[in-house]
């Protein structure tokens, strides 16, 4: 087996082991980059000199505590030091940021390797990778199909074994949906657990960083390194972190979860509902109590979502004008037409979709009618959630109602947005959410989410690994040049 193809926990091993250096298994994962990214076309920017050369500085130690030496990849939202954060918009496309990120940071300070950046919906709107402005990212498991969105070049990179872990933003599904799509793990946090400091906003109540691995221990290492408070962002929460790795190899005896009716329509396709109800059969097995339950206002998380989420990415937006950074009209005759060609030209048609929608739902006249209105069924969503976990510890459901369509297959937009409507809900009440491989049907994986209690990511670890012990989805890799 090539050194590309391990997870995260066997590369710390050979690495703490001194069976392989980090230099060898960089190299081993830019040679499979180059190898197969032609095709799948997951990164935007290599960043292979400075990988090498922070590999080999690595190696000069020889200590390789934590993840240190092994190399991941970024959803390209997050600002790097001296290395390009596109957005996968042409407005940002030639940016280069002058600090890091939060979770970059912590990162560096493991001594993880950033080998790239990795392709995206433009400003992480959409749910296939095909808004990007620079070109779709393609499916490892069906190279004629989307990866999901909007980290789509995120988990494509994983599931292709380019790396062995990246890091996405979820604001309405955009890490679950795009896991579950590619036979990956995509863990989404709690809002607040993950700072969002140095990440590029969409919707600032709603996006969440988290983390794309091939299987749930590998979940649990990085969100220990990720998690924790920032006084630098005001919507980061100051709770404690556990240890995620404390809650691998528990069973799932006594553990309650329930199941909504509501995520099991006929919206759904039947494959995949039933994927999930054999797991919740293997959970009973496990000694599991499994029962039926209703989360009624989540038929309206979605409309909700789409007020609420253009609202405020029509605020956050508001500063690429053309003035501070990002591409300018130098053409422009006066001030306003500079501003206007500058946007016409450096969004792409989703993203002026969006704000425009969020501008006139923010208007004067439309602000009761519509954003406040919206926020009032987000309180709603969030207490049906509240009600249930009085008395069940997870929730398990379907990540979504489909499995990866295939590119330029679904142009309606509306039809896009309904891919999310498993995922949103949780983004409205600021829950953490785990989506894992729980089947295939025809070739291509299904994914089952599992939803937690606030700031509880270690119980739906806990459920997810207990799942992950008892089946062999996650060791399926596409036949993508993997022996």
């Amino acid at each position: 087996m090539e050194l590309f193809e391990l997870t995260l926990h066997e590369l710390r091993e050979l690495l703490e082991q001194k069976q392989a250096s980090s230099t060898e298994i960089t190299t081993s994962v830019l040679n499979r980059i180059d190898h197969v990214d032609k095709e799948l076309k997951a990164f935007i920017t290599i960043n292979d000199a400075a990988a090498l050369a922070q590999a080999a500085q690595i190696d000069a130690r020889a200590e390789y505590p934590g993840i240190t030496g092994v190399p991941y990849a970024l959803k390209d939202i997050f600002c790097t030091r001296g290395l390009r954060t596109t957005c996968s918009s042409r407005i940002l496309e030639n940016f280069v940021p002058v600090y890091d990120a939060h979770v970059v940071q912590k990162l560096n300070k493991a001594n993880s390797v950033l080998v790239g950046k990795l392709n995206m919906d433009e400003f992480a709107m959409g749910s296939a990778t095909e808004n990007s402005a620079f070109f779709p990212t393609h499916n490892p498991w069906d190279l004629q199909r989307v990866p999901g969105g909007s980290s789509g070049g995120s988990a494509a990179a994983v599931a292709a074994c380019e790396v062995p872990f990246t890091l996405g933003t979820d604001t309405g599904g955009s890490i679950r949906q795009p896991a579950s799509f590619c036979g990956i793990v995509g863990l989404k946090p709690t809002y607040g657990r993950v700072s969002r400091w140095g990440v590029i906003a969409f919707a600032s109540s709603l996006d969440q960083v988290g983390a794309f691995t091939r299987d749930v221990e590998d979940c649990a290492l990085v969100m220990n390194i990720i998690a924790g408070h920032d006084p630098m962002d005001s919507t980061s929460v100051k709770v404690e972190v556990p240890d995620y790795t404390s809650f691998l190899n528990r069973d799932v005896k006594g553990l309650k979860i329930a199941y909504p009716r509501e995520y099991f329509d006929e919206g759904v396709d039947s494959e995949i509902k039933a994927a999930v109800l054999r797991a919740l059969k293997q959970y009973e097995s496990m000694g599991a109590i499994v029962e039926e339950i209703s989360l009624p206002h989540s038929k309206y998380a979605l409309p909700a979502y789409y007020l609420v989420a253009p609202a405020e990415a029509s605020a956050n937006l508001a500063r690429f004008d053309g003035v501070r950074y990002g591409y300018r009209d130098f053409q422009a005759e006066n001030v306003v037409d500079m501003f206007s060609n500058s946007r016409a030209v450096g969004f792409g048609d989703e993203v002026k979709r969006r704000i425009m929608i969020g501008t006139y739902a923010l208007s004067s006249g439309y602000y009761d009618a519509y954003y406040l209105k919206a926020l009032k069924v987000r309180r709603l969503i969030y207490q049906d959630f509240e009600t249930v976990f009085k008395k069940f510890d997870i929730i398990v459901s379907p990540t979504t109602p489909t499995t990866a369509f295939k590119l330029g297959e679904v142009s309606d937009p509306l039809t896009l947005y309904m891919n999310d409507i498993l995922t949103v809900p949780v983004n409205m009440a600021g829950l953490p959410g785990i989506s894992i491989p729980c089947g295939f049907h025809a070739g291509l994986p299904l994914g089952m989410q599992i939803i937690g209690r606030a700031f509880d990511e270690g119980t739906i670890i806990q459920a997810a690994h207990a799942f992950e012990q008892q089946n062999d989805y996650h060791t399926m890799r596409p036949a993508l040049g993997v022996k």
